[in-house]
């Protein structure tokens, strides 16, 4: 039982850490993207060939599949950030589904739909992480990292300007501001972010495939930030919490058939969300961080 506890705290903070690096750009910069999973999966395959192919260790790996998903992200910044609303959430889509093609089909580097099997161990300077309980310790310390840096960013100028584009573009923009690299930078920070998670997951699992990575992942974050709270700091962890833990809670309700599961979750998912967009726009954390919001 302490073993399964201290997995599904790993795999929360996971996910919380994707979580947080979509609301930076979704409820901080108001871009919608549902290429979220793509980065996630770019950060895990890039830091594994960087561990089994170059030898590198986790800080090293998780480095290299940051700088890839910067430079990625890239593709769908430049040409995508021209347009707005739901043209660019077509773009994301666009480029979520390239992903989840190239993934499959480059056997070579992702091994296709079989995956890549045994990836080593992260290892930190020289210690090699071999418990659950050692993953638990590294996963919320980038949690917390990852938390501190967006915490430093929203309260900066530049998060003043991200807010700035959210609430009024052309008033932005009217005002000095230069849309197009404050957009871009966002999302080359949040899409950078998002790869230490993959790199976790990818070293973690010790296996990763394409199935981890699909649109439907993307739909997942979205949920936990919007469950949880758009434009908050812990927002997002909230939801991550309440979603990894649903189909955990799902499994002991007696006389359910497994198989259902997911298609009973995926329900209360949208409900969810129908009914937070109804009565609590804010999410379920919006109220702590932005009271002043919603009075």
């Amino acid at each position: 039982m302490e073993t399964y506890i201290i997995n599904l705290l790993v795999l929360i903070s996971i996910n919380a850490i994707l979580a947080v690096t979509l609301n930076f750009i979704l409820g901080y910069a108001g871009i919608f993207s549902i290429a979220h999973a793509l980065f996630f999966g770019v950060g895990a395959y890039a830091a594994t060939f960087a561990a089994m192919k170059l030898g590198l260790d986790f800080t090293g790996a998780t480095a290299f599949g940051m700088l890839l998903a910067a430079l990625i992200s890239l593709a769908l910044a430049l040409p995508a950030l021209r347009v707005r609303g739901e043209y660019f959430v077509a773009a994301s889509l666009g480029l979520q589904m390239l992903a989840i093609t190239v993934f499959t089909e480059w056997k070579s580097v992702t091994g296709g739909i079989g995956g890549l099997t045994n990836i080593p161990p992260a290892r930190i300077f020289g210690f090699t992480l071999t418990q659950p309980e050692h993953y638990l310790v590294l996963s919320l310390a980038c949690l917390l990292a990852i938390i501190l840096i967006i915490r430093a960013l929203v309260r900066s100028s530049f998060g003043r300007s991200l807010k700035a584009l959210r609430d009024d573009e052309a008033a932005a923009s009217a005002f000095g501001k230069n849309v197009s690299v404050i957009k871009t930078s966002a999302v080359v920070l949040s899409s950078a972010l998002a790869a230490v998670a993959g790199s976790l997951y990818a070293s973690y699992l010790s296996f990763i495939n394409v199935e981890s990575f699909v649109l439907e992942t993307s739909i997942q974050l979205m949920a936990m930030v919007i469950i949880g709270g758009t434009a908050t700091l812990f927002g997002p962890v909230v939801g991550a919490v309440l979603i990894i833990l649903l189909p955990a809670g799902l499994s002991y309700i007696p006389h359910l058939p497994a198989t259902e599961i997911g298609s009973i979750q995926q329900i209360i998912y949208g409900l969810a969300m129908v009914l937070l967009m109804i009565f609590r726009p804010g999410g379920l954390w919006g109220f702590q961080e932005n009271p002043k919001a919603h009075a």
